[in-house]
């Protein structure tokens, strides 16, 4: 009997025990996860306060000079984490496919402000009336951002442009207009219908720096998969032959998801085929 009430107890004790453990609170410790910081600082050419978020290399070192990628649409909820991730990916050393880049996101203000040249479609314009100053934000860019991350990171003289949509559009302009503010192009699903398709009839800027230029577009109705031949067909006629030139039909995105995927291609066939130079 004793010998009974001695198991009981222990199971009693056991259980007791095995509840007190499930029940007690599990101490947790909680801190911030961070990608990179971000940079704020008050615009002399936009006479406006401007946020940079800037993705940095895992490893990242003073003692290290590395490329730079800005990224049009760079706020924190548009495309600039999602962006930083395929760079982050892409270095891997399993991986290989770009080298440890640093990603300076241009957090948006006005996207159809900075993006947009003058319009003479008077509708756009009234629906939109603060459009058509991009070449104050071209000027932003040459004059005051490119220096600024310059002066505040150890990079190299490879900068690649990204742009998507109205973004595309801009970097359009940049290139036809501005080619040497960067060597490489990544231009996806461009808004070159705006003002009546106007970029498009244009002739490019000609250059003499090395360029390589990644032109995409998804099933985005047949505008917009119209101008983007249009723009490859362009620049492929003024192709120079330090000039590599990438187009891309992605025929199962649409206009919401193509620059995942774009970037990533584009990001294998551009630095891929430098490596092969």
């Amino acid at each position: 009997m004793k010998a009974i009430k001695k198991i009981v107890l222990s199971i009693f004790f056991l259980s007791v025990s095995i509840s007190y453990a499930q029940t007690k609170p599990i101490e947790v410790s909680k801190e911030p996860f961070s990608i990179g910081e971000t940079l704020t600082f008050y615009s002399e050419t936009l006479e406006e306060e401007r946020t940079l978020n800037v993705y940095l290399p895992h490893n990242f070192s003073e003692e290290k000079e590395y490329p730079v990628i800005y990224l049009l649409d760079g706020s924190a909820d548009e495309d600039f984490i999602h962006i930083a991730g395929l760079v982050q990916f892409g270095s891997f050393s399993w991986i290989n496919m770009i080298p440890e880049t640093i990603v300076i996101g241009i957090a948006n203000v006005s996207r159809n402000r900075d993006f947009t040249y003058p319009s003479t479609d008077k509708e756009y314009v009234k629906k939109y009336p603060e459009t058509g100053h991009s070449e104050k934000f071209i000027a932003f860019i040459e004059k005051e951002l490119q220096p600024l991350v310059e002066k505040q990171y150890p990079v190299t003289s490879e900068k690649t442009l990204i742009g998507q949509s109205l973004g595309g559009l801009l970097a359009s302009e940049i290139l036809f207009k501005k080619p040497n503010l960067f060597k490489n192009y990544i231009i996806v699903s461009p808004s070159l219908w705006y003002d009546y398709e106007s970029l498009l009839k244009k002739e490019p800027q000609p250059y003499s720096t090395e360029k390589s230029i990644y032109v995409a577009v998804g099933e985005e109705g047949n505008v917009m998969k119209r101008v983007a031949k249009q723009l490859h067909k362009k620049l492929n006629k003024n192709k120079k032959k330090n000039t590599s030139l990438y187009y891309h039909f992605l025929k199962e995105q649409d206009h919401g998801d193509a620059l995942h995927l774009a970037v990533y291609d584009a990001f294998k066939k551009l630095f891929t085929s430098q490596e092969k130079k």
